[in-house]
């Protein structure tokens, strides 16, 4: 059991729960035997769904029917009490029980009950919120996504360690590429914030990452540089619009091929280029966002995601513990 990578599993939170839960905990046990999952939520529910899946000495239940509504603000599911399943599972990362929790619920109650029941990592004032996109190249890492809008210089450079130590966890063979999130290349463009970020950054030497200095918005899938840097109101904005647009393309693709005859036929004869592109595009296989800075991991799965999203949101809690995230970040900050 001491070498099972053991993950809090708040099977309560987001869209279809916990029948998507379970059923993403049992898709991703069909390829991860040496994972144990203590599941937090309504036992005789998980169960039902479980039917005897998965081997009873890699899971266990913890009975809660109290749960955080992503209708509740931030505080009010803090204060919906410490027997809440996501509550729960936090709690067993601070109670050294698993090594990583995972939660579709509540952003923001998922955000505040974690900085209630974990500490900061020492010197890091803030914990940001990243995720993984793809680019032309591979993937990057993108922080903040939306949990600190106001951000000094220190901050900013304690997400370029932050996200270039998550990066070396997901990718140990790479080296992270970190950039600052700006309206310009040039030195001089950007707030005093930003400038101030980039004399730190381009003065400190930094055997673990590189530092390719300002990225702008339309650079940002290029694959030039795979930690991308920004404070969270930028970030979210960046997010959002990203999101949009791969929807957007995605829909105006579907319309002109299905649109007329000729369409039709073309799609037929490019199904296997098109089913590359659509495998490309799909959310599922970048979903987990991550909440670094807290000195416990806490992964984010998308709330509207199904089953294969939380799978892979499960691939992703393995890779940060295998990559021993939290050694990094104290290593590097």
């Amino acid at each position: 059991m001491s070498s099972m990578i053991k993950i809090a599993v708040d099977a309560m939170g987001g869209d279809n729960s916990p029948r998507k839960i379970i059923d993403g905990v049992i898709h991703h046990y069909s390829s991860n035997k040496e994972v144990f999952y203590k599941i937090f939520g309504d036992e005789n529910k998980i169960n039902e769904i479980l039917d005897n899946k998965i081997n009873s000495k890699n899971f266990e239940i913890v009975n809660t029917l109290n749960k955080v509504s992503n209708e509740d603000s931030p505080l009010e599911g803090a204060k919906r009490g410490k027997d809440t399943s996501m509550w729960l599972a936090i709690e067993s990362v601070k109670k050294k029980d698993c090594d990583i929790v995972i939660s579709a619920g509540n952003t923001g109650a998922l955000l505040v009950i974690s900085k209630l029941n974990l500490k900061m990592i020492e010197n890091i004032d803030k914990p940001a919120l990243s995720a993984l996109w793809p680019n032309k190249k591979g993937m990057s890492v993108v922080l903040d996504l939306g949990a600190n809008i106001d951000c000094s210089s220190k901050n900013l450079f304690d997400f370029s360690i932050m996200g270039a130590s998550l990066y070396k966890s997901l990718y140990p063979l790479e080296t992270p590429n970190v950039a600052l999130l700006n309206i310009g290349s040039e030195e001089l463009k950007g707030n005093d914030t930003i400038k101030d970020t980039f004399k730190i950054l381009n003065g400190k030497k930094n055997n673990d990452f590189e530092f390719s200095g300002y990225i702008e918005g339309n650079e940002l899938m290029n694959g030039n540089v795979n930690v991308i840097v920004a404070d969270g109101f930028t970030g979210n904005v960046a997010l959002k619009t990203a999101e949009g647009t791969a929807n957007f393309i995605t829909e105006e693709l579907k319309k002109a091929l299905g649109g007329t005859l000729i369409g039709k036929i073309s799609s037929l004869l490019n199904m296997s280029n098109l089913k590359k592109f659509k495998n490309r595009l799909d959310p599922r296989l970048y979903n987990g966002a991550i909440f670094i800075g807290l000195d416990s991991p806490v992964v984010k799965s998308h709330g509207g995601t199904d089953f294969i999203g939380f799978s892979n949101s499960l691939d992703v809690c393995c890779k940060i513990i295998r990559g021993n995230l939290i050694e990094k970040i104290k290593k590097n900050i």
